[in-house]
């Protein structure tokens, strides 16, 4: 309801009809491809996905502004005077524009903003219809006066609507607010209103003039986003800190040597070790891969490769226990094949089971032969005379699949200068599946097998790896062991 305030006021020029008719059709476009854009952001894991949950509350908080937009657009074009039928231009053929929202839709937008006049001289009150559908009351029962308004309004907001409709009736400010009402059927909604006293010629205080809106609904989305906004932060402080101890634990449990490892310690070298990390091509992957050397009591020397499933705290920790399993039984003087048996059982029972493979050796420098065994692993591959292939592997399936697999173990024998090279499948992108994906991986590699003959040392054939696999997109990450038998 317009203010009397407004009343001697020169009314502006009413907009033309075809410009409203063509904002109308600009708005309803506009929803059209928002609602596009929402059932793109449906997914079957919206409901675990806090950027997809988020991305679903802005959409919807978007919507509600173009709804609120469409309902003042057609309240304008009702209020405009229709075209004479002497005018050329209503003739004219009109714009093509969307289809005409349901009566029923169009209708609960127009009721989403109501008016309403207190007159203090008179004790007259008039309410919208509309205002009487958004308080739930029926326009026989009477509008309520500013006295008996507040016994709708919930009880935190009653002292907050007091104070505004004070500070309009007394010092004539305007009133621009939000309270909630209940309304007859308990339903609780959210009301904003705006409004300003109208003066009398003395200056005092006739009446005052307010428009009220229902904004429950696109206060809603507003907290859905704002909830949405704060999950998906907290998800990713979570993400953020759980990479930190990913990160920080797999180099607490990686070899810490960098650069050549010879054993035996202190005499003749009889093996020359180096080994890298390669990250994925996503580094926020922290996975399960670890490569191992470690001396034994007895002189021998264990090699280790491995990868346990899965990414993050729970991947670098499991692989953290295996690899502790392994060096520990590998110390007790278990030999591989029954030592892969042991970690097979040590993932079958563990409280979050896992599944992985690896390939263990145990390389005897006396004798220089090198005995082991696999469990679902890339077998490792031997480089002799310029040339490479890969070792026959035994018997093994993966670890944690198969509660008391047994694991066999093979037996090479090694000659002075022999090169072995042990690493994980995700070595190279995955552009194959399975068997397939580690083939590729095995022939990249032994075609590096005249590169390798020119080396002086391990570490100069693990920078070759590096130089040729290091730059590629990898899927995962992975890990390389090299070994090169001394004279």
């Amino acid at each position: 309801m317009p203010s009397p305030l407004f009343a001697d006021h020169s009314a502006d020029r009413p907009p033309e009809r075809e410009t409203v008719e063509a904002l109308i059709t600009q708005a309803r476009r506009l929803r059209g491809g928002l609602d596009a854009v929402r059932e793109s952001t449906v997914d079957t894991s919206l409901a675990t996905d806090p950027q997809l949950r988020w991305q679903r509350a802005l959409c919807d908080l978007a919507v509600h502004h173009l709804d609120d937009l469409g309902g003042h657009l057609d309240q304008l074009r009702e209020g405009l005077p229709t075209e004479s039928a002497d005018d050329p231009a209503a003739e004219a053929e009109p714009p093509a524009a969307p289809p005409e929202p349901e009566p029923h839709e169009r209708g609960s937008l127009l009721r989403r903003v109501g008016s309403a006049e207190w007159n203090l001289l008179t004790d007259e009150v008039s309410w919208s219809d509309e205002l009487f559908a958004m308080f739930g009351r029926a326009p026989s029962d009477g509008p309520l006066t500013l006295d008996e308004l507040p016994s709708l309004v919930h009880p935190e907001d009653q002292d907050g609507l007091a104070t505004m409709v004070t500070d309009c009736l007394v010092d004539g400010r305007p009133i621009d607010g939000e309270f909630r009402i209940v309304r007859p059927d308990e339903t609780l909604r959210t009301v904003h209103m705006v409004g300003e006293p109208v003066l009398d010629a003395d200056g005092s205080t006739a009446c005052m003039w307010a428009v009220l809106r229902d904004v429950s609904e696109l206060r809603r989305s507003q907290q859905a986003v704002r909830e949405t906004r704060d999950s998906l932060h907290r998800e990713r402080q979570i993400a953020q800190t759980e990479h930190r101890l990913a990160v920080e634990l797999q180099e607490a449990v990686l070899p810490p040597w960098r650069g050549s490892l010879r054993f035996p310690h202190g005499g003749p070298v009889a093996l020359d070790l180096a080994g890298r990390y390669l990250p994925s091509g996503t580094r926020d992957l922290i996975g399960g891969d670890w490569y191992d050397a470690l001396q034994l009591p007895d002189g021998t020397t264990l090699m280790s490769v491995g990868d346990l499933t899965g990414h993050g705290v729970t991947a670098t920790s499991g692989m953290a226990m295996v690899l502790g399993a392994l060096r520990g039984m590998a110390v007790a003087g278990h030999r591989p094949g029954p030592l892969m048996g042991f970690v097979n059982q040590l993932l079958d029972t563990a409280a979050q089971p896992a599944l992985g493979s690896a390939v263990c050796g145990r390389f005897d420098p006396a004798a220089r032969t090198l005995e082991w065994a696999q469990a679902g692993h890339p077998a490792p591959l031997l480089f002799r005379g310029g040339t490479g292939r890969a070792l026959d592997p035994p018997e093994g399936v993966l670890l944690g699949a198969t509660s008391g697999a047994s694991y066999t173990q093979h037996t090479e024998q090694l000659e002075p200068g022999d090169l072995l090279v042990l690493h994980t499948d995700g070595l190279v992108p995955r552009r194959a599946q399975g068997a397939d994906a580690t083939h590729e991986g095995a022939e990249r590699l032994l075609a590096l097998a005249p590169r390798f003959a020119g080396t002086r040392g391990a570490q100069d054939c693990v920078r070759i790896v590096v130089e040729e696999f290091g730059t590629a997109e990898r899927e995962d990450d992975a890990c390389v062991l090299i070994a090169r038998v001394g004279d």
